[in-house]
């Protein structure tokens, strides 16, 4: 397995071939106690779309979900929404997260980007609340716009920055 730091850019792990064309998507994980959210990029790199939630079973199935996932939709790099503390630290879910997280590595080549997702949750919520979603709906689909939403903001702070590492 290949352990590559999200602090030093690797020409493997780049989004683009050398030649311009595309070497895989991008997937998003909200990952909480009870569900997991899911995006993942378009061929592009551009634009998210949601995946179905994974209702968590155990760390064992939860995995194997993932990693079927990531050989479906080629993927080579995972960005996973880090829930900090409003004042920047980390709390027990994150420890949680990161846990799961290295677990995840250990099963895959994929690079791995933490995207701080404070206030992420509490947007998608609001957006579905502002739509009119029944409260039980959006319980259900808010993990799935969470992971929406972090994969979506990766990629725009990415496309405008040029840097797709």
């Amino acid at each position: 397995m290949i352990d590559l730091s999200m602090d030093e850019p690797d020409s493997e792990s780049s989004f683009f071939t050398n030649d311009g064309s595309h070497k895989g998507r991008l997937l998003a994980l909200d990952i909480g106690d009870k569900r997991i959210g899911m995006a993942i990029s378009d061929p592009l790199g551009i634009t998210a779309q949601s995946l179905p939630t994974l209702s968590r079973r155990g760390k064992r199935y939860d995995i194997k979900y993932i990693i079927d996932v990531i050989a479906q939709y080629h993927v080579i790099k995972i960005v996973y929404g880090l829930p900090k503390n409003m004042n920047g630290s980390l709390g027990s879910q994150a420890e949680k997260t990161e846990d799961f997280i290295k677990q995840l590595k250990s099963r895959t080549d994929c690079l791995f980007i933490p995207w701080d997702e404070r206030l992420t949750s509490r947007s998608a919520h609001n957006a579905l609340k502002e739509s009119g979603m029944s409260r039980k709906k959006r319980s259900q689909k808010v993990d799935m716009l969470s992971a929406l939403l972090i994969l979506q903001n990766y990629l725009d702070l990415n496309c405008h920055t040029g840097d797709m590492r």
